[in-house]
């Protein structure tokens, strides 16, 4: 059985963003902007597992028309968020108009893959029985946003994770920004979130700090990663999903943990740079990464 580099595991969303300058609707979630991220690299074998209501499924069709290996699990109804941004593009409000159904193993019993990315949208999205099933076959890679989301009547609430020390254990690479590291650990240091989250069980932590830039731990040293400052700030949609899609494209080729969140920071730039999912090259990226303005993270 064929094992790919890469999987993303993930609802594709119907997205309305609300921004000073305009609202835009289309697709989006971390499996949509995963994917097209990855298509511009031709040297990483990947593969998409999704879930999406069938009046979705031209999204579906666009990926595989563009190279992309996408399996579809059926859902009634497609994943549907609102994101409301303010000058600062760091801040925003959400609210989920619709939801998808949860993901089950037996519909990922036949993927094999190194790396297993959980692209979860909402805290339900997956169960810590698939969790645990996907990491006796690869890596786990998750993305704590999404578990610290629960919807009621349409809003979203910031919740901390339901049974995180146990699901945790069961993580190789965890990312989150600093509000969500506090929400997790109540340390506000990221020192010490970081090292809290590393006993816990996960092996990278990846804490992000927006336009500050970004930490790396492994349970040794402490990586100090550089935000690159972008020409101009149009859409922040996406792009912590582009910076981890850049982070495991990185270590699935077997770079180094600073060298793959660098990789990874400047994607993220790019993507900022542009409405939509990221659309450069590896070359624009090593490019900017030698020229653009540096920020360098304090911890």
């Amino acid at each position: 059985m064929q094992k790919h580099d890469l999987c993303c595991v993930g609802h594709i969303t119907l997205d309305k963003i609300v921004t000073p300058k305009n609202t835009v609707h289309m697709p989006g979630g971390t499996s949509f902007y995963c994917s097209h991220a990855l298509r511009h690299f031709d040297d990483v074998d990947y593969v998409l597992v999704t879930a999406l209501a069938e009046s979705e499924m031209s999204v579906v069709d666009d990926l595989r028309s563009k190279g992309v290996d996408v399996h579809v699990m059926p859902s009634k109804h497609s994943v549907y968020f609102e994101n409301i941004y303010g000058e600062n593009q760091d801040n925003r409000t959400q609210r989920v108009l619709a939801k998808a159904d949860p993901f089950t193993i037996d519909y990922l019993d036949t993927i094999e893959a190194k790396i297993f990315h959980l692209g979860a949208l909402l805290a339900d999205d997956f169960s810590i029985e698939l969790v645990e099933k996907l990491s006796k076959k690869g890596l786990i890679s998750v993305d704590s946003q999404g578990y610290l989301r629960e919807v009621r009547d349409e809003n979203v609430y910031a919740i901390d994770w339901a049974n995180k020390e146990e699901a945790l254990k069961y993580i190789h690479i965890l990312k989150a920004n600093e509000h969500e590291m506090e929400v997790l650990t109540g340390h506000t240091d990221i020192k010490k979130g970081a090292q809290q989250l590393y006993n816990w069980g996960v092996k990278e932590v990846l804490i992000t700090l927006g336009s500050m830039g970004s930490v790396i731990y492994d349970g040794k040293d402490f990586y100090q990663i550089p935000a690159y400052k972008p020409k101009e700030v149009v859409d922040a949609t996406g792009c912590g999903d582009t910076y981890m899609t850049g982070y495991l494209y990185q270590r699935a080729k077997g770079a180094s943990l600073a060298d793959s969140a660098r990789f990874a920071a400047a994607m993220a730039t790019m993507k900022i740079e542009a409405s939509g999912p990221f659309n450069g090259t590896k070359e624009e990226v090593l490019e900017l990464m030698n020229t653009a303005e540096q920020y360098i993270p304090e911890i």
